[in-house]
């Protein structure tokens, strides 16, 4: 939890790259087949038209996704540095932060809101997050919808082409021509169908994963207010009731520790007392001494009750 996730993105980058690497090599290997297949011995230009168009339909679609997906790798490390920074007890946790990441948009609505005194309705704000965020992705949603059916369109078309030949050779005109018609349209079929299922399986994979990156980020974004800005900046009866029973809670915890405190002071006085006491005894047998020598001094000296009670309080006596 402490992350947040932010690695999540990243991981799916990187299996992008090891993906796109593996292909292009595979790519390069096979390229006198496949040479073979797109490029020679085409009759028409209608394979090299749709199978380019797939395939430049198939790359603006996965750049637009890999830039995405970078875009929500540093959202998701401007999340963890921002739950790193309240943790940390900083009172502007997005100073070091872009005012455009998502988090700090939501530090900030919150805040606002918070300010004018406005209810803070999370499922709103919440729902307005994922809009503008499925806006984001409307292209690789487009492109994740229209790769197969490309591959339909040519499909289509090639066997149109080979129809055409078909009919001209069971005309009887150009046999040969015809024949050659027939196999570049059923060629043409094959090599744009390969495309687009290729094409459709590789971007859909990585289509899907970047929804669940999408869902990952929000997720956490709304974990974040729930656990963070709300109890903050919130003050709905829920929040209220929560604050005044943590209160209580302090209040019972300060009561066992006066209760404590006054349990230790007790104990202190008794053996204070017990001190007192056995100082007192103590004295006891010291203040008869005492009074056995003034008897003897008075008798030794002979003095009176008078001079002696003088002496006592410090006075000169008589004599």
């Amino acid at each position: 939890m402490g992350s947040y996730g932010k690695n999540y993105s990243r991981s799916i980058l990187i299996r992008f790259v090891i993906l796109t690497l593996l292909v292009g090599g595979l790519v390069v290997y096979g390229a006198i087949e496949l040479r073979a297949i797109y490029w020679e011995d085409q009759l028409t230009t209608t394979g090299l038209l749709i199978n380019g168009a797939i395939l430049a339909l198939f790359g603006l679609g996965m750049v637009k996704l890999f830039l995405i997906l970078l875009r929500y790798q540093a959202e998701e490390g401007a999340l963890a540095q921002f739950v790193s920074a309240i943790d940390a007890g900083e009172s502007q946790p997005t100073d070091d932060l872009s005012p455009k990441r998502i988090i700090c948009q939501r530090y900030e609505m919150v805040k606002k809101m918070n300010q004018r005194s406005v209810p803070i309705d999370q499922a709103a704000l919440a729902s307005m997050l994922l809009a503008s965020e499925s806006t984001r992705i409307s292209l690789p949603k487009f492109v994740h919808n229209i790769l197969i059916l490309s591959g339909v369109f040519g499909t289509i078309v090639s066997l149109s082409i080979a129809l055409v030949g078909a009919s001209n050779l069971l005309e009887n005109k150009e046999i040969f021509g015809n024949m050659g018609m027939v196999i570049h349209g059923m060629s043409t079929a094959l090599s744009t169908t390969i495309t687009a299922i290729i094409s459709y399986v590789f971007f859909g994979y990585f289509y899907l994963k970047l929804t669940d990156a999408q869902t990952h980020l929000l997720s956490r974004v709304e974990e974040v207010t729930s656990v963070y800005l709300l109890p903050r900046y919130s003050h709905s009866e829920q929040s209220v009731i929560a604050e005044v029973g943590g209160l209580v809670r302090q209040l019972h915890n300060i009561v066992i520790t006066m209760q404590s405190s006054q349990q230790e002071y007790a104990a202190a006085g008794r053996e204070l007392y017990q001190a007192v006491d056995g100082f007192r005894q103590q004295l006891a047998p010291v203040a008869g001494e005492m009074e056995r020598i003034t008897r003897l001094l008075q008798l030794g000296f002979r003095l009176s009750e008078s001079d002696l009670e003088a002496l006592k309080r410090g006075d000169r006596p008589s004599c």
